[in-house]
């Protein structure tokens, strides 16, 4: 500063003073344009001054760093590194820049007088934080009074979704209504209804927004999707397709309920796309779409729209009376002259929730009746034609600043984005809004984040628990809490930011910006006046080169939110950077450390090709927030992080090759987060002992421990850290599929050590390598979750020097694989209770495997609140459970243990999977049939409303009687499954006559199955037979290689999917015969949707196609020769796809047979000649082809190469 004290002195004085007087220059500027130019000169000239501040504050560090021998140690030219970091150049520009803001700092101060603002007192952070933390209103209460309100409308929508279960058309109902009114929360009310869930069998709920481009949002609509058993396969295969197949293959055969909620854009062409593969689903799909255009409705609905009416006044008081009194328990607490002036506000709300929420809410932290007058009379009445954003705007304006400005910056993020908490509140502190010197920041940050939400600027916010896939393969945390902000209050944010914040979307000809430009010479997204930046657009560098070249922001934010593959240019005009966030593509960090002076927070997660970060981002010494989690193949971390002494946050979880931690990491005594640790040997690594005097807390995994002493473990203090989720592993990596066994007594010194903090919330630990668990294991009061992966010599769970009355209040989630010797669950006690108290009384999920020798489940098996469990590959596991919960059991072992749990949980179970895995003898076929009985007779005692079955897989049953009876039980039964069964050799009439509400069937390696019936080789041709599962709509079978043909399927059969079945002769229930027409042969096909062959060479000759047909895909069937439509034409076909049909030389012909294809492709094919000139003339016209060119035919002859079009 030496030089600079007097202009220093001035802007030290004079800026605060200016932004002293914000609060009362942004409620002026709502109607003088003057005080609003002058409140954006105001905030230019604050960005700058803070980032002389910040130059001023990174030059002392930098100073400091290298006394300390930083530069020494990076082994960099200084000069080279940090050529303007001469004393005498930083002095003379850092003057330069001063005198420029204290001459900005003078005229504002004049016009500052001129307009008479005036300083509006507020109270410290912390103290405001405290006086309202009381005061949060339950949101599940206004739920409450909105679904009581919405009641009517709710039964109307469901009553038209159900009633359309026999149209084979996509219906689609809009709900239509003003922004505020509850559409989308009506929308919720439906998807959530119990009626709803049971007659739909795939639920799927998809915001659209602004942004309505066919690809993202198919993609959208996939992820919304439940991921397949399957995922590393099925990930594979949706690679090589577009976003719209990929829809097509989740919606194909299913009867699905999609919601688009928050539809803007009238795009027919987009819609018709889209609606095209939706149509796909099975009979009874529909699509509810939210909008507030009524010509929305009238493009997509197919059903008179629903139009939502104003909310009664009556349930606006509620809702008003519920969120402006929460703080008084009972309702004759609250101040009767307060409750005398709700009808006032009442008014102002002109039936809107939203409106009536934010303005309760609002009224919440007003406590006399001058403060309600106010209010009153400040608030405009909701309009058609002004909305309820003044009234929203109007809670923005009863925040005190700093809140302003964190609620504010979310704008930066598109519509309806799912906001990470913790990131959110990262990056608040990134750019200085939250300043606070008693409390730590985060603290602070969290406290601003509910508060906020309880006066709704947030809503559905949620805790989100990481699958056991992912915390095990991925390395994903194991919870995070996310929120979004409803789309008007979105508006309300941007109405603050419109000048600095940018958004470019997915769509590649189309960029969403929430600024403005006159200035030709600029990109139209990215004025100089941007500082925010959010991209989800292809390749955002490429966006980024294009648009820097022309202008030149202070961008302070950059976050992408897609793959970035292409190198980023302009690396000086990213200065300004204090949050970036980049999924590179790339090996290497792109940006340059010495332009990055500022930068407080970097994501690089996902960037799954980065080695290893450059040295010298070590010299970034404001960065708070280093998140590398994700980064598959990073290596290392940089030597001298040991210098990023403002880290406070550190993300290295999900980084499998990462080998080891940078010396000194105890020098980091900000670090708060820590997710990963890795033990390595090396003697230039950190050891875990440096974690000691580091106060960590949230996530930690401590991995290779065995490079660990007892000592470190020691040193480590984890007893004295709030960590809530710890997972420890011995091996390198955390792999369940570790087949080494480790015999080391030694770990158990370490894991005695390692006892954590009594706040632990969930812990994992693999590979550990001792028999017995250390006591403290048993005291864990606070547990939730509990995963023990691959302790192969561990043989009781819990010591018996501990009180086994101790039941593990909390814990819901116990997850126990390969733990080959274990025995038992106590050391003492067997049965593990002594006492009378419940073992785990709150357990929800519990997941037993490959523990070959455990043979009891533990205490007295009632679990009261069990609903998942999951029991393979322990045989001698003969205890079953009583729990009036149980909903989803996938379960191993004998046929009279299968079925005794099944016995005992009829009433609630919705999902069962079986799978036997003994050979039958006569003792236990006896006792699986008195096991059988037992359930038979719980079904007879009962009515067929108490057994909620849908869905029911079986593997490796010996009995089809068993198989038969089972199935009889739940008539309910929507999707079945049968795997392994060698019994079964004839269609099971007997089984599928009571199967009358089925929709899905797979049959999968029953190897003796034939198909025909069981009474003659020719099936029966009664109507009964006819009338097998009436209401089947997908059929799958896979590796059946007797089977010659299927039975005769129903009229209501959308999709046939057959693979691997050699000896199939036949795709429909009766052989063809001399004299039958074609029509016969396929009565009761004729509805056939999609059909799937692979594999199938027994089929010779001609197959013939149903005329409903929408989608073919026939692969590697060596005997066909021809396809024939049962009609002339194809006129539904949309898909068709031949590969390695050896002999297949002709395709159906006609006029119009393929007036609807959209996808074709045809490879291997070498007997087909040329394409039906019907196809022919249809070629340069479909949207994706894929053709060998020899069969293009004479109009392609040129063409020698195959060709696809995207």
């Amino acid at each position: 500063m030496k030089g600079m004290e007097e202009q220093h002195e001035i802007l030290m004085r004079k800026l605060p003073a200016i932004l002293d007087i914000i609060t009362d220059a942004e409620e002026a500027a709502a109607h003088r344009e003057g005080a609003a130019a002058w409140l954006q000169a105001v905030k230019k000239v604050a960005y700058e001054a803070n980032e002389v501040f910040d130059e001023f504050k990174y030059e002392a560090l930098r100073r400091k760093a290298k006394k300390q021998g930083h530069y020494k140690e990076l082994g960099f030219d200084v000069v080279k590194l940090f050529p303007t970091h001469n004393r005498f150049v930083f002095r003379k520009r850092m003057g330069k820049k001063l005198c420029k803001i204290v001459q900005a700092i003078e005229v504002l101060v004049t016009e500052m007088n001129a307009f008479g603002f005036k300083y509006q007192q507020q109270p410290p952070v912390s103290s405001q934080l405290r006086r309202t933390d009381h005061s949060t209103t339950d949101p599940e209460e206004v739920k409450e009074i909105i679904n009581e309100s919405r009641a009517n409308d709710k039964s109307e929508i469901v009553s038209t979704l159900v009633g359309q279960a026999n149209n084979a058309d996509l219906t689609v109902v809009p709900i239509v209504g003003m922004g505020g009114q509850g559409k989308t929360t009506l929308a919720q009310l439906v998807y959530n209804e119990p009626a709803i869930e049971k007659h739909f069998n795939l639920l799927l709920w998809v915001c659209v927004s602004d942004c309505f481009d066919v690809d993202s949002l198919a993609k959208s609509i996939v992820e919304a999707a439940p991921k397949k058993k399957d995922p590393g396969t099925e990930a594979a295969a949706s690679k090589k397709k577009t976003p719209l197949d990929c829809l097509q293959d989740v919606v194909s055969g299913q009867r699905y309920l999609l919601v688009l909620d928050d539809v803007w854009a009238r795009q027919v062409q987009i819609w018709r796309q889209l609606k095209a593969r939706l149509q796909h689903g099975g009979i009874g799909s529909a699509v509810l779409t939210t909008t507030r255009d009524g010509g929305v409705a009238e493009i997509m609905g197919t059903v008179k729209a629903h139009d939502l009416v104003a909310l009664e006044d009556k349930f606006i008081k509620k809702i008003i009376k519920t969120t402006a009194f929460s703080r008084f328990k009972k309702a004759e607490e609250r101040p009767t002259e307060l409750v005398g002036m709700v009808d006032k506000i009442v008014e102002r709300c002109a039936g809107s929730p939203l409106a009536a929420t934010a303005l309760g809410s609002l009224l919440c932290t007003k406590t006399s009746k001058e403060e309600w007058e106010a209010i009153s009379i400040r608030s405009n009445v909701c309009t058609e034609e002004t909305g309820i954003l003044p009234i929203l705007k109007l809670s923005y304006n009863d925040l005190p600043s700093h809140m302003k400005q964190c609620f504010a910056f979310c704008a930066v993020f598109p519509k309806d984005y799912e906001i990470d908490v913790d990131k959110l509140i990262q990056l608040w502190i990134a750019h200085g809004f939250i300043q606070e010197k008693q409390v730590r920041l985060e603290t602070v940050g969290k406290q601003i984040f509910h508060e906020l939400s309880s006066r709704s600027f947030f809503q559905d916010v949620k805790q989100i628990q990481a699958t056991v896939e992912e915390i095990v393969y991925d390395g994903s945390c194991y919870s995070r809490t996310t929120c979004r902000i409803h789309d008007l209050m979105h508006d309300v944010a941007l109405s603050v930011m419109e000048k600095v914040c940018a958004l470019a979307t997915m769509e590649p000809a189309k960029i969403e910006s929430v600024v403005t430009t006159e200035e030709s010479s600029q990109s139209e997204w990215l004025p100089n006046t941007a500082r925010h930046l959010f991209l989800s657009c292809r390749d955002p560098a490429k966006k980024l080169n294009s648009s820097l070249k022309n202008s030149s922001p202070a961008i302070q934010t950059l976050l992408c939110d897609t793959y970035m593959s292409s190198s980023l240019q302009h690396l000086s005009k990213y200065t300004s950077l204090q949050a970036l966030q980049l999924c590179s593509q790339r090996r290497s960090f792109q940006l340059k450390p010495k332009h990055l002076h500022h930068l407080r927070y970097l994501d690089l997660s996902r960037s799954r090709y980065i080695k290893a970060l450059p040295e010298d981002v070590s010299i970034l010494y404001n960065l708070q927030t280093l998140n590398l989690s994700g980064c598959e193949s990073l290596c290392r971390l940089p030597r001298q992080m040991k210098y990023m002494t403002s880290l406070h946050h550190l993300y290295t979880h999900g980084c499998p090759q990462l080998k080891c931690m940078p010396t000194d990491l105890r020098k980091l005594t900000s670090l708060q987060t820590l997710t990963c640790f890795v033990a390595g040997s090396d003697p230039n690594c950190s050891k875990v002992g440096e974690l000691g005097n580091l106060n960590l807390g949230g996530q930690l995994k401590l991995r290779n421990l065995a490079n660990v002493t007892e000592v470190d473990a020691k040193a480590a203090n984890l007893v004295n850290k709030e960590i809530r989720e710890l997972r420890l592993t011995w091996n390198f990596r955390w792999d369940y599929y570790e087949t080494s066994w480790r015999d080391n007594e030694e770990d158990a010194k370490v894991l005695e050590n390692l006892k954590p903090h009594d706040g632990l919330h969930a812990i994992g630990i693999q590979s550990y390598g001792a028999t017995t668990f250390p006591t403290w294991m048993t005291m864990l009061q606070n547990i939730v979750e509990i995963h023990l992966f691959n302790c192969r010599k561990l043989v009781w769970l819990f010591s018996g020097e501990c009180d086994t009355s101790f039941a593990f209040p909390n814990l819901k989630e116990l997850m126990l694989k390969g733990l080959v010797c274990l025995e038992k669950w106590w050391e003492i006690d067997n049965d593990g209770m002594q006492g009378e108290a419940m073992m785990f009384p709150l357990l929800e999920n519990l997941h037993i495997s490959d523990c070959v020798k455990l043979k009891a489940l533990p205490g007295h098996p009632t679990f009261p609140k069990l609903q998942n469990v999951c029991i393979k590959k322990c045989p001698g596991l003969a205890t079953t459970a009583k729990s009036p919960k149980l909903s989803v059991l996938k379960m191993e072992g004998r046929e009279v243990e299968l079925f005794l749990w099944v016995a005992r949980h009829m009433t609630s179970l919705s999902n069962l999977e079986l799978t036997t895995i003994e050979q039958s003898t006569d003792t236990t076929s006896m006792g699986a049939e008195n096991s059988l009985r037992e359930m038979v007779n719980v079904k007879e005692n009962g009515n067929d409303q108490d057994f909620p079955l849908e869905v029911l897989v079986l593997k490796d049953f010996e009995s089809v009687v068993s198989i038969t009876e089972l199935c009889a039980c739940f008539v309910h039964l929507q999707d079945l499954s049968i795997w392994s069964c060698d019994v079964l050799v004839h269609w099971p009439e007997t089984l599928f006559e009571g199967l009358v509400y089925l929709r899905k069937l797979l049959i999968r390696h029953c190897n003796n199955l034939t198909g025909y019936a069981q009474a003659s080789v020719e099936p029966s041709t009664s109507p009964e037979t006819r009338q097998l599962l009436p209401r089947l709509e997908s059929l799958t079978i896979r590796s059946c290689e007797s089977l010659v043909e299927l039975f005769n399927v129903p009229a209501s059969l959308r999709t046939i999917d057959i693979s691997n079945c050699s000896k199939l002769e036949s795709t429909f229930g009766r052989k063809q015969q001399q004299g039958e027409s074609v029509s016969s042969i396929h009565q009761g096909s004729c509805s056939i949707e999609r059909l799937t062959l692979y594999s199938c060479n027994g089929l010779t000759g001609v197959l013939h196609l149903p005329q409903s047909l929408k989608r073919l895909d026939i692969d590697n069937c060596g005997g066909l020769t021809s396809l024939e439509s049962c009609s002339p034409e194809l006129p539904s076909l949309e898909y068709l796809e031949l590969w390695e049909c050896k002999t297949l030389s002709s395709l159906p012909d006609g006029p119009q047979a393929y007036s609807s294809l959209q996808h074709l492709r045809i490879r291997y094919c070498p007997g087909m000649k040329t394409l039906p000139a019907s196809l022919q003339q249809r070629l340069g016209s479909i949207e994706e082809e894929y053709v060998d060119a020899r069969i293009y035919g004479c109009k392609h002859t040129s063409i020698t190469f195959s060709i696809s079009i995207y």
